[in-house]
């Protein structure tokens, strides 16, 4: 491998690890070709990339992206693991595929920029994937969203069996109008009210009896002057 060409592959194992969501670091000794192949063909249908790397030009584009922790890892063989998509489901298939051919040992890893080593990517393998735990979350959330419409809808049934129950009796829609009937058979029992209020006429007052008593004395007197 000439220069440029090393140069080219260290630019695209850089771009890989930009990309990747994670990186699994993973011993390949002892996996043949076909086995090789098999595995990739599972990691692929969960968007990651398994790909036997060179080690020194790994490490080379590790410090290019500041992917320290992926240079301890690159000691003997090593094939990376470069996860786009589910994190959980990538480790899951090394594991089980590890588990059943008794080949391929995680040595470490990266997620999202945090260190892993072997136990906690086997942690991760064991997590249900992202589509699983997508489902249990929308259960979660859905589950009281669902009581509480089937609480409302059975309140409102209630309410409208009670007010039929109401209404059936003639306690709804009957003699609504006559209602008003009180405030107008008020007003003339106040106009009574206020005529039994007023004080009665003094006959005393009376204008013309006033004149008659005024003018009997000027009578009197004029008759005895004259005799």
């Amino acid at each position: 491998m000439n220069r440029e060409q090393k140069a080219e592959a260290i630019a695209e194992i850089a771009t890989e690890i930009q990309e990747a969501h994670a990186v699994y670091a993973v011993d390949y000794r002892g996996i043949s070709v076909p086995q090789a192949a098999e595995l990739r063909e599972k990691l692929r249908a969960v968007d990651t990339r398994f790909r036997v790397v060179k080690n020194t030009l790994t490490e080379r584009a590790a410090d290019q992206v500041g992917a320290e922790p992926l240079k301890p890892l690159l000691e003997g063989p090593t094939a990376l693991a470069f996860v786009r998509g589910d994190a959980a489901a990538a480790a899951k298939a090394i594991a089980d595929y590890g588990r059943t051919t008794d080949l391929l040992p995680f040595k470490g890893g990266i997620l999202d920029g945090e260190t892993l080593d072997p136990d906690q990517i086997r942690a991760i393998s064991r997590l249900p994937s992202r589509d699983v735990l997508y489902g249990q979350l929308v259960g979660v959330i859905a589950s009281p969203i669902t009581g509480l419409v089937r609480t409302l809808n059975a309140l409102i049934s209630g309410l409208a069996i009670q007010l039929g129950s109401i209404q059936e009796q003639g306690l709804i829609g009957q003699g609504t109008a006559p209602a008003a009937a009180p405030e107008a058979e008020a007003a003339p029992a106040v106009a009574e009210t206020e005529a039994a209020a007023e004080p009665a006429a003094d006959p005393a007052e009376s204008a013309p009896a006033d004149s008659a008593t005024e003018s009997a004395p000027a009578d009197s007197t004029t008759s005895k002057n004259e005799e």
